[in-house]
């Protein structure tokens, strides 16, 4: 970790070389500071640039440090030092400027970037807000409008973006940057500083924006603290000085540090990285190489799973038993694409070259030079054994196979082949090739190797994954089940299915069990030919209210497919009930949500004392990422952490006469509650 400097033409380059993404630790603060300091003195120098080697510049700040007691220079300190010079000071941008190194390039008074960098204050997503002086010096840069997107939604934006909004002066090739830069400083010697901080011209805002962009966003902003606080700083650089403004960003930014869902996305921030490591694997355990994928069934889920290798640049070769069903999966792909690039995601371009890797075919023997074989079709055991014992004769011998089981034994799978250390389960989940979570089913034999791959590809075509041992369901949907359950027998004791819904709505969840099967549809799993009335769920199909494709499910729909409560259903379960034993009763939202959410952390608990799951934190990412936990909540785990074990197990005993048959409390979480303890 270094902070160079060299004085070339009058020019003083300051070099900060701290990899990976030269993080604005405090070392390289201090550094930054010295420099500065000493350019004020030094009479000869006449100019300033700010650089980075390596592949970025200042990426942000170090989150190593947040929650740590703050070490002289801060950031803020940095950054007034480097705005107050009485020398233009010109940032040379490349790669991402992110965080604190945009902070630290507002701070300067001129800025060049690289084309095809990369410019943003992500400090929302930590559920924070840009504590350096950013809500404050860019909206004064680049307007009000244009500030309040950068740092309330926190997505970066291009360099080119950024020359467009004058937030970048000028845009130069990678290669020149260094030089372009020193050049540019040389030329505004006579110009002197153009501190960020002293601008108005551009801070003039319709009365209206603030509330009319809250109102925009209220569906991306719902249930957290940072966008708003982020929206009121913005605010504040509208009304008061710039000094006031920063007190303002300052007092926001510990606040926000300080509560729980900055705490929880932090906590998801460090999760996601320990997710990628496997405990008992050496880091230099070989990897195989992935070329060429097979893909077995093209419906929607074989369809999506091949979407993400094609768009990785990975040939797919796609397998179907029958010419119709293949030309209608090759179709929704196509579709699918032709979508992105109306939306202006994809060029058509790159639609074409995804689809030209496309190999469709009905023949299983076309898999045989594909590295890596994904078994997607209906989950039933007996056809997935079918599907892999006719695999091990056909693929070649170092091919990886996965099945995309939601559930099954992948041990019993792997046993009809002789490579079940070739064998994995490859749980994409639903619609794969947008959901970001990949589960990784770790069999009993299989290889190190072959789980090494699997989870260096799963970044290789943008997945969050998650290793899992082999039980029914894994981690997400064995927790599900327990959630469902008690979803089931509540509504038999009372409550509605839409005032379920709507507590888990509330909690922060995108729809509760009942809208949730509704969109996926309830006939899933359910055979015309041997239903037997013996759910609600099952009379509601024998009645064609099958969810929203057929108009009516737990809900009433209109064409548009909003859903409205059903008087019809209502009498349903009420009959229903009474014929089972029941005696409904009024339930209130607490007991509702008690009775939905323990039961899955107390499953989190058993999956984590059999070793399902590696660490606490896994099952946190799960839930976030294939479920649409909330992430201000940071994961069941998580949140079970910030309301006690103890809290946990209280509430589970309290209902213990009602929760579903067979729920048994976890040992596990028991002696958490026990020992005042934690799961992560």
């Amino acid at each position: 970790m270094t902070v160079k400097t060299q004085v070339t033409d009058g020019v003083l380059v300051i070099v900060s070389d701290n990899p990976p993404v030269n993080a604005l630790s405090h070392a390289l603060r201090s550094g930054l500071m010295d420099a500065v300091t000493a350019a004020g003195s030094d009479a000869a120098v006449k100019a300033v640039v700010i650089a980075a080697d390596g592949r970025t510049f200042h990426a942000g700040a170090d989150i190593t440090e947040f929650g740590k007691p703050p070490q002289s220079p801060s950031l803020p300190e940095v950054i007034e030092a480097i705005e107050a010079l009485d020398k233009p000071v010109v940032a040379a941008l490349h790669g991402t400027t992110l965080g604190g190194g945009l902070e630290v390039a507002l701070g300067a008074h001129y800025r060049v970037a690289a084309r095809g960098s990369k410019l943003g204050l992500p400090e929302v997503k930590l559920g924070l807000l840009p504590g350096a002086g950013g809500t404050q010096r860019l909206p004064r840069v680049v307007g009000v409008e244009a500030a309040l997107e950068m740092i309330a939604k926190g997505d970066p934006i291009s360099a080119e973006k950024a020359e467009s909004l004058g937030l970048v002066d000028e845009l130069v090739e990678a290669d020149k940057l260094r030089q372009a830069a020193i050049a540019f400083a040389r030329a505004r010697i006579s110009d002197g500083p153009r501190r960020s901080g002293a601008r108005t011209d551009k801070l003039s805002a319709d009365a209206d924006v603030f509330h009319d962009f809250a109102k925009a966003n209220a569906r991306r902003f719902r249930g957290m603290d940072a966008p708003q606080a982020c929206i009121e700083a913005v605010k504040a650089a509208t009304e008061k000085p710039l000094e006031e403004g920063l007190k303002i960003e300052r007092a926001l930014f510990a606040k926000l540090m300080a509560g729980d869902q900055s705490a929880a996305l932090r906590h998801l921030f460090f999760a996601e990285r320990a997710a990628a490591k496997i405990d008992d694997i050496a880091k230099d355990t070989p990897r195989k190489t992935v070329s060429s994928v097979g893909v077995i069934g093209a419906g929607t889920m074989g369809g999506g799973i091949t979407m993400n290798f094609l768009s990785a640049g990975i040939p797919v070769t796609l397998v179907e038993r029958e010419q119709a069903a293949l030309d209608r999966g090759v179709a929704t792909i196509r579709k699918n694409y032709e979508a992105s690039a109306a939306k202006g995601r994809l060029s058509q371009d790159q639609v074409e070259k995804a689809m030209a890797l496309l190999t469709p075919t009905l023949k299983m023997d076309a898999l045989s030079d594909c590295d890596l074989i994904i078994e997607a079709v209906f989950e039933l055991m007996r056809i997935k054994k079918e599907i892999f014992t006719a695999l091990d004769s056909i693929a070649k011998k170092d091919a990886i196979l996965a099945t995309n089981t939601s559930y099954l034994d992948v041990n019993e799978i792997a046993a009809v082949t002789q490579r079940p250390e070739s064998v994995l389960g490859l749980h994409f989940f639903s619609p794969a090739n947008i959901m970001k979570l990949l589960e990784i089913v770790r069999g009993a034999k299989t290889a190190d190797t072959v789980l090494a791959t699997a989870m260096d590809l799963s970044r290789r075509i943008g997945k969050v994954a998650v290793v899992a041992g082999v039980c029914h369901g894994f981690i997400g949907n064995r927790m599900l089940a327990q959630r469902q359950a008690e979803a089931n027998s509540l509504i038999l004791e009372g409550a509605k299915p839409w005032d379920v819904d709507r507590v888990l709505v509330e909690f922060g969840l995108p729809m509760g069990p009942f809208q949730m099967a509704d969109l996926a549809g309830l006939d899933i799993g359910w055979d015309p030919d041997a239903t037997s009335s013996s759910t609600v769920r099952e009379i509601l199909c024998e009645q064609d209210r099958r969810g929203q494709k057929t108009g009516a499910g737990f809900y009433d729909y209109d064409q548009n497919r909003r859903g409205a409560p059903s008087e019809h259903v209502e009498r349903l379960i009420a009959e229903f009930a009474e014929k089972a034993g029941y005696e409904q009763r009024a339930i209130d939202d607490q007991e509702i949500r008690e009775r939905l959410l323990y039961p899955m952390v107390n499953e989190g608990a058993k999956i984590l004392d059999e070793g399902i799951a590696q660490r606490a934190s896994d099952i946190d990412v799960v839930w976030v990422y294939g479920y649409g936990w909330p992430t201000y909540r940071g994961g069941p785990m998580f949140w079970a952490d910030q309301i006690g074990a103890k809290t946990v197990l209280d509430g589970l005993e309290k209902h213990a006469d009602r929760l579903a048959d067979g729920f048994e409390i976890s040992p596990f979480l028991r002696r958490k509650a026990e020992e005042n303890g934690r799961f992560n």
